[in-house]
Formats: C-alpha cells, sequence, structure tokens
C-alpha cells in the first residue's frame, strides 16, 4: 500500500512504530547474539507480478523458499517503492497481506517514512516492466536512476547500507561503470548479478583457484540481452578461477552464421571442448553445427585466453565446458527449475542475505561488470557488422572469492538450512 493508506487503514500510527520495532530488534540481537535476528531491507523494484523477478526474490522474504509460509531467509521486507505499480496488483495485495508500506519515492522508502535509515540493506531490482529498448535491442531498464536515488538519499541521512542489483548492474556499459564508480567512491558495499551462477549444475565440478584452463566454450540460448547475460556470468564464474587470475578483456567481437563455423575450423575454438558443452546440456538438435541463425561472442582477455560464448536457437539451457591440462573436457548446464517456486533465486537470495548480514559481497561485483561490459560491446559489434571492437575500458582486475555455488538438484530444502 502507499505511505497514506498505510497510515489511513491504521496499520501503524506513524512511521515511528515501525523504527521502535526495527530497534528492538536489533537490540535482542545485541543481547543474543546467538541467534540470528532477521535484518531490514528495503526492495526498489520495476513491477511486482507472478513470476517476475520482484515475485521470485521478495515473495521467498515475505512467504517463505517455496512461497508456503515456511521458513524463508534471515531477511524481513521494511519497505517498497514500485515504479510501474498498475502493472503489479499481486505485488500490491502481498504487501498488503504482509502490511509492508509503499512509498512514492525511494527516498522514502529507505527512510521508511522518517528521517534516518533505519533499514540494514537495499535490494534494487530493475528487471519487467514496460521500458524502451534501444536499437541494439537492450532494454533500458532504470537501474542507474535507482542507484543514483539510493546512494543520493545515503548521502542526505549520513549512512551507507549493502546494495545488491539484479542482474547487469546496468544495461548500458557507460551506466554501468558510473554505478560502479559510484559505489567505489562511497564505499557501498555493492553485488549485482545473474542467479544462475549459484544454481543447479548438471554435473558437478568445482575447479580451485588457479586451475590451468586450456580452453573453455559457452553456450546461451534466447535474447542476446537478457539471456547472453546470464551465460556470460556462468562462463566467467568458472573461467575465472584459471591461473594467474583475472586481469580483462583486451577486445570483443560478434560474429554470425558461416563467420562463427569459419572460428571453428580455423582452430581458434576448441571444438571437443564446444562439443562436449553442447552435450550436457537440453537441446532440439543432435549437432550444434546444424544450428541455424548462430551467434558467437568472441573475445580475448589480456591474459591471452580466449573467451568463446554460443548462442544457439536450438539450445534450453546455459552450458560451460572447459578443458584442464592434460585432461579430457568436462562441462555442465545450469538449471533453470521452476518448481518450487524458482529454487535457483532461493540461492541468490541465500548469497544476499550473507552479503546484508555481513557488510561484504558474496562474490566480486567485478565480475558482473565485465560481463556486463562484454555483452554491451558484443551487441555493440553485432550492430556494426561483426567488427572487432577494442576494449581498453574492460581491463578489469579480480581475485575470485569461494563462495560456493548450489549444491546438487536434489538437494532442495538447503537454502533455509544455512545460515549467513
Amino acid at each position: 500500500m502507499r505511505r497514506r493508506e498505510f497510515m489511513q487503514l491504521g496499520l501503524a500510527a506513524s512511521s515511528g512504530v515501525i523504527l521502535q520495532r526495527l530497534h528492538s530488534e536489533a537490540q535482542d540481537h545485541a543481547a543474543s547474539p546467538s541467534k540470528v535476528v532477521p535484518k531490514a531491507v528495503a526492495a526498489i523494484v520495476t513491477t511486482y507480478f507472478r513470476r517476475s523477478h520482484a515475485d521470485v526474490l521478495l515473495t521467498k522474504i515475505l512467504e517463505g523458499w517455496q512461497h508456503d509460509g515456511g521458513p524463508g531467509p534471515a531477511l524481513k521486507l521494511a519497505s517498497i517503492y514500485i515504479d510501474q505499480p498498475n502493472s503489479s496488483e499481486f505485488g500490491l495485495k502481498l504487501c498488503q497481506k504482509h502490511s509492508i508500506p509503499r512509498f512514492d519515492s525511494i527516498e522514502q522508502a529507505l527512510t521508511v517514512g522518517g528521517n534516518s535509515i533505519p533499514v540494514d540493506g537495499v535490494l534494487s531490482i530493475g528487471e519487467h516492466g514496460n521500458y524502451p529498448i534501444n536499437e541494439r535491442g537492450q532494454q533500458l531498464y532504470p537501474r542507474k536512476r535507482f542507484f543514483q536515488e539510493i546512494t543520493d538519499t545515503f548521502r542526505k541521512y549520513g549512512r551507507v547500507v549493502p546494495v545488491f542489483n539484479d542482474k547487469h548492474i546496468s544495461t548500458v556499459w557507460d551506466d554501468a561503470k558510473w554505478m560502479y564508480d559510484r559505489a567505489i567512491e562511497m564505499r557501498v558495499p555493492f553485488m549485482s548479478g545473474s542467479s544462475l551462477p549459484v544454481s543447479f549444475r548438471s554435473t558437478q565440478f568445482e575447479l580451485p583457484v588457479g586451475s590451468e584452463i586450456e580452453s573453455a566454450v559457452g553456450i546461451g540460448y534466447d535474447g542476446l540481452d537478457i539471456y547472453g547475460f546470464h551465460a556470460l556470468e556462468c562462463y566467467q564464474s568458472i573461467i575465472e578461477r584459471r591461473r594467474h587470475a583475472e586481469r580483462g578483456v583486451k577486445w570483443v567481437r560478434c560474429l554470425e552464421g558461416k563467420d562463427v563455423w569459419r572460428a571453428v575450423a580455423d582452430g581458434w575454438i576448441d571444438a571437443d571442448v564446444m562439443d562436449a558443452t553442447y552435450a550436457a546440456i537440453p537441446k532440439r538438435k543432435t549437432n550444434i553445427r546444424d544450428d541455424e541463425g548462430v551467434i558467437l561472442f568472441q573475445f580475448e582477455y589480456l591474459d591471452g585466453f580466449r573467451g568463446a560464448l554460443f548462442m544457439l536457437p536450438s539450445a534450453q539451457l546455459s552450458g560451460v565446458g572447459v578443458k584442464l591440462k592434460g585432461q579430457k573436457p568436462m562441462a555442465t548446464g545450469f538449471e533453470e527449475r521452476e518448481v518450487p517456486s524458482f529454487p535457483h533465486f532461493a540461492y541468490l537470495l541465500k548469497a544476499i542475505e550473507r552479503m546484508i548480514h555481513t557488510g561484504k559481497s558474496s562474490y566480486p561485483v567485478e565480475r558482473t561488470l565485465m560481463t556486463g561490459g562484454i555483452l554491451d560491446r558484443a551487441l555493440t559489434s553485432k550492430s556494426q557488422g561483426g567488427k572487432q571492437l577494442l576494449t581498453p575500458e574492460l581491463a578489469i582486475a579480480y581475485t575470485p572469492t569461494d563462495y560456493p555455488h548450489a549444491p546438487h538438484p536434489d538437494l532442495l530444502g538447503a537454502p533455509g538450512a544455512k545460515q549467513p
């Protein structure tokens, strides 16, 4: 409900009731440090309908991991701002059910209608909704605007709290870099990214940091902007663990049709790893070379490692294959289950929960900055007929963390059992 509706219905005499409750719970946690007390978060979302990203994240906070009233994360929703409420009847009713106040501005949501910031974190979910699409096929969600207003509020009230930014940092590179730079400048604990790197994997294998990866191939499916990002995040989450850590990307280009298979025939891409990756995912064809409309994101890292990500009409999930020195190729698919209630988002929410409780990102935001940059440059290359683009701006160095991906698909109860 809107703030005025919230007050008129007597759900609280004023925002002071909410602030007093949050303060009381914080005191309870101080008195019993062994007890994990839920942290309060504000949600800033584009829209909140069933099966939207707001639903598969926020509803787990309101109604449990499986959206059935059972246990959920050690988080509680204190307030919400919805940019497009006309498409959010589902979320509006759910917030009313749980007495969550809806505010007319991002500042009011972060302050819960008061004159300070009582929440412990912010979830910025700029995905879905009616927003323009540019000439490169990128949907221009208001993620930069959200983050600017969030951080402006931090400055105004003199308090910074962790922020999770769903999916790309921002669709367009310049906006993403601006957001990253502001987070660094203001020392905002900042995390972003796809749900798939922490999703279920069809084949379990763990690569230690420093692995001698000789080659790797990724496969994605569906829309280049929406799902190309997911596929690149999966790819980077594995190959970032190669020897000498990550230093960034030298150049990017996008190939189509015959140019793709020419790159395979020339040996630029490891065909054995490509075939192993295709074999690891569900698809509509038996031979990757029979796929029509194939697109390849081709890029080279500063350490000379060759990056290759296929976007295939025949693919039905994202996958990544690697070849370690002296070993045969191995590959895995990144599963996207819908039952019960999109569980791969539960594992993303576990990573968010951990960040809110510790004040530290569960994995480097630089990974998402770089994958978003690769995608933006690949789509730019496509719009320029496959031109190779030098990318000095993607000289992004970082060291991966040991934050684990999700356990085996059979362990559906695992998220609720872990504590941040």
